[in-house]
């Protein structure tokens, strides 16, 4: 073959390509796929878990006392003392009859009045956090043939046995 013939078969070949419209961007065939191979990227969730825990106890007091009457019977006892003791004797008969008053007023007061003291546990909120680790995937390796010859492509999909290839035409400077 001539060099005229050479050249004059791919320049004809351009021309036909760019006069059909959309065929300057090339045309689609289908190529066989080699292998497809998936993708996982390794992801971490962290998980929080908490629960309650008993850290104790707090003791509870139930029932009040009364000091009406002991403050009342303080003042009566120490209004009999003062007037039984003479002299010196008065001050100390004053605060032993309002010492003796406040005891036994207390006591009637609060007669029915026990107080209980009962224990109640004490719970604190605990947490913790675990990782979660998990695979996803992300996509596939893709080795496809074409033409007689092998080619990669990452794909977010798995393309089954065959994939759609763009085919583009140019002209090589020499043969």
């Amino acid at each position: 073959m001539t060099t005229t013939k050479k050249l004059l078969i791919p320049t004809l070949m351009l021309g036909l390509l760019q006069a059909m419209p959309g065929m300057a961007e090339g045309f689609r065939d289908t190529a066989w796929v080699v292998s497809s191979t998936p993708v996982y990227e390794r992801v971490n969730e962290p998980r929080r878990e908490c629960w309650s825990e008993r850290v104790g106890y707090e003791h509870v007091r139930s029932g009040e006392r009364e000091y009406g009457g002991a403050i009342l019977g303080g003042i009566v006892g120490g209004l009999l003392g003062n007037t039984i003791g003479k002299g010196n004797g008065r001050s100390v008969a004053t605060a032993v009859g309002a010492a003796t008053g406040a005891i036994t007023g207390d006591r009637i007061d609060n007669d029915g009045n026990e107080v209980r003291t009962s224990r109640r546990p004490i719970y604190e909120e605990r947490c913790s956090v675990t990782d979660n680790w998990s695979q996803r995937l992300t996509g596939y390796n893709v080795a496809y043939r074409y033409n007689g010859r092998e080619y990669h492509a990452f794909m977010p999909y798995d393309p089954g046995p065959r994939v759609k290839v763009r085919v583009n035409v140019s002209l090589a400077e020499k043969f």
